[in-house]
């Protein structure tokens, strides 16, 4: 295709509330480097990562829950340390970790074959950063990512993926499902006893499929209004947010637990784990400090993963299951583009279970 010299995309001026975010026409089109893609975005997810992005969340200033900074972010955040990084972001930034649409330029080094690929890009790069053990580049963050009509991605990581999914649900894919999987494979979970927070979400819902693939016995926690939502994702048991957990299910009950809130409740969920039990974390929605008691660590010989980095096989193994048809995203809803600000008002609020995805205006191939 004709590449066109300008693009909609949405800009992120500022770490800040919604008001950061300024919806552009005239953004110049990207050109890939030599071993890069160009791809024209169909459709890109709303996802936490991205919001704690725009607030500043990630700024050890900031104590408080996502929440609470979400609309009009945080007075305290220090650009210092207010990414995945911990270095200082260069704005204006184009946001989105998700990206799902056609391959439409190459770079030098990168076959042309690919061209006209349908494709997902791994969230987490490792291009940029030479590979090197725990270390990543996060699209949307550190480089440019979804929110617009072109995107630039490594062709190594770029993913062609060939199955009878919307564009919506494929965009679905990239950010909440390799984490929900990145915690999975860090403790090893097989066909055991797992609880999992903040279940309605997108990273929720997806460790609930992706654990129930690996056999496990699912116990999600989430609000009561979004417990039928659980179970069809394939929950065995949906305990209430509010419940006090040991006294739900006792104590030492619970072989792993998979936690993306986190918050004033934290310390329960030791409590629920049995001797030798694994804890897994990417996310802290309630609140990032949370108390620990060490003798329960310790006397129940427990281990806790702290996940962000992602070993090669995990989105290899995602692109494989969407594949074999193992898998399947709820998009409960998507929006213009231009209506970002609506999409990240109805993320904050929780109205809706599984994902929110934005479709950029799409350009004609």
């Amino acid at each position: 295709m004709k590449l066109p010299d300008t693009m909609t995309a949405v800009l992120l001026t500022h770490h800040g509330g919604i008001e950061a975010l300024e919806y552009r026409t005239d953004v110049p089109v990207p050109r890939p480097g030599k071993e890069e893609l160009l791809i024209r975005v169909s459709a890109a997810g709303v996802n936490n990562t991205d919001i704690n992005t725009r607030i500043g969340w990630y700024s050890k200033k900031v104590t408080d829950s996502t929440n609470a900074g979400g609309a009009e972010g945080f007075e305290n955040a220090a650009d210092a340390d207010a990414t995945w990084s911990g270095i200082p972001m260069s704005f204006p930034r184009i946001q989105g970790a998700d990206v799902c649409g056609h391959v439409v330029a190459v770079g030098e080094k990168v076959n042309d074959t690919r061209l006209g690929e349908r494709v997902i890009v791994r969230n987490m790069l490792r291009s940029y950063v030479d590979y090197r053990p725990f270390e990543c580049w996060t699209l949307g963050s550190e480089c440019d990512g979804g929110f617009a009509q072109f995107c630039v991605a490594p062709a190594r990581e770029t993913h062609a993926v060939s199955c009878d999914w919307s564009n919506e649900e494929l965009a679905s894919i990239p950010c909440a499902y390799s984490t929900a999987e990145n915690m999975l494979h860090r403790a090893a979970v097989g066909a055991e006893r797992v609880l999992i927070t903040g279940a309605s979400g997108g990273v929720g819902s997806a460790a609930v499929q992706l654990a129930k693939r690996r056999g496990a016995q699912v116990i999600a926690v989430s609000s009561s209004a979004k417990a039928k939502a659980v179970l069809s994702f394939g929950a065995d048991q949906v305990i209430d947010r509010d419940a006090d957990l040991p006294a739900e299910l006792g104590e030492g009950s619970v072989d792993v637990v998979i936690d993306l809130v986190a918050g004033k409740a934290w310390p329960t969920y030791l409590q629920i784990l049995k001797r030798g039990g694994r804890y897994a974390t990417a996310g802290a929605i309630a609140g990032p400090i949370s108390e620990i008691d060490v003798r329960t660590l310790y006397l129940k010989d427990l281990t806790l993963f702290g996940c962000t980095f992602q070993e090669d096989a995990v989105f290899e193994n995602l692109v494989t299951y969407i594949e074999n048809s193992e898998i399947r995203p709820l998009v409960s809803r998507k929006y213009p583009l231009a209506n970002i600000a609506d999409a990240q008002e109805d993320f904050l609020a929780k109205t809706y279970p599984g994902k929110l995805v934005l479709v950029p205006p799409q350009v004609e191939a």
